[in-house]
């Protein structure tokens, strides 16, 4: 599969596909959703959008890496390096998933400002544990949520002008990070960081000594779950949003976005169902929904491959 993948992308520079078999692969091991979602995209596309997942994987695996010997400096310093890397230029050929996303950034004409906001997102998270205001949590999903939207944005394509599809694009990674957001509250805190608006919680009577408390007695206390819910509505109206922006893409990667929307939404859906209890479980969507979700998807993605190829000029 990945080889017919490669070759409807002309991909044939034997080292560059192996980059991309590697980024490949690490969006298959790490992002199920995400993953499902991407076989409703066109062949020619898949390559691309695995190569930006690798390179975002990259950065996680710095910061989230649980052993207690690596330190903050070390993070940073790896973190630097890979920044480092990224923007020296070149082909990267000792590094497979730089390889693959420089490659992928040069042939789509990504904005280089939207990987350096990625980047210093991903710094936010070596020092910044709290977020006061929805202001700033903002401002650390312009980089970590709404950078990854419009870096796929040119992959996906636009039935109107980049710009006007963007904001959309951006809504809905910042759609996609609120639903972790709100599934890894406990995972989160494990980590040292709670990634809710603290003023917000405070509202209803939460802060971060009451999500540990919550976090080791393995219940959500009533006050959190009043300030879950509104977490949880400010998410929906997210996708709301975003939701209405997939007509503005190319046909043939609508089925693709709607059906990662409708999964990443039914995560919502799970963790509403549990009352909120993320203290207890991680909400899924179970293999079979998810089964379900994207084979409707992958019969509206051929009719839309299809549609396309009759319109071709010259088809008959």
């Amino acid at each position: 599969m990945i080889r017919s993948e490669l070759d409807a992308a002309r991909i044939d520079e034997p080292r560059l596909r192996e980059g991309y078999r590697r980024c490949r692969e690490l969006n298959a091991a790490h992002g199920r959703t995400f993953f499902l979602a991407t076989r409703l995209l066109a062949p020619d596309q898949r390559p691309a959008i695995h190569a930006l997942y690798g390179f975002a994987r990259y950065a996680d695996d710095i910061l989230d890496d649980l052993d207690p010997t690596v330190g903050t400096d070390v993070r940073a310093e790896r973190l630097q390096q890979l920044s480092d890397q990224f923007f020296a230029g070149g082909d990267h050929t000792g590094d497979p998933v730089l390889a693959a996303v420089t490659h992928t950034a040069r042939r789509y004409r990504i904005d280089p400002r939207l990987f350096e906001d990625f980047l210093a997102s991903m710094r936010m998270d070596l020092s910044v544990t709290d977020y006061p205001n929805r202001d700033a949590i903002n401002l650390y999903m312009r980089g970590s949520a709404e950078a990854i939207g419009l870096q796929v944005l040119p992959v996906l394509g636009t039935v109107v002008p980049v710009e006007e599809a963007a904001p959309y694009a951006a809504a809905l990674g910042r759609a996609f990070q609120l639903t972790n957001f709100l599934r890894d509250v406990d995972e989160d805190l494990l980590r040292g960081r709670v990634y809710l608006p603290a003023d917000e919680l405070a509202a209803h009577g939460v802060d971060r000594d009451l999500l540990m408390w919550c976090h080791q007695h393995r219940r959500t206390d009533p006050r959190v779950r009043g300030a879950l819910a509104a977490q949880h509505e400010i998410t929906r109206q997210t996708y709301r949003f975003a939701n209405s922006g997939i007509a503005l893409l190319a046909p043939r990667s609508r089925p693709c976005v709607a059906t990662a929307s409708q999964l990443y939404g039914e995560i919502l859906d799970r963790i509403e169902a549990s009352d909120f209890a993320v203290f207890t479980h991680r909400a899924t969507v179970g293999k079979v929904r998810r089964l379900r979700v994207a084979g409707a998807g992958l019969i509206r993605s051929w009719r839309a491959r299809t549609s396309a190829e009759d319109d071709r000029p010259g088809a008959e």
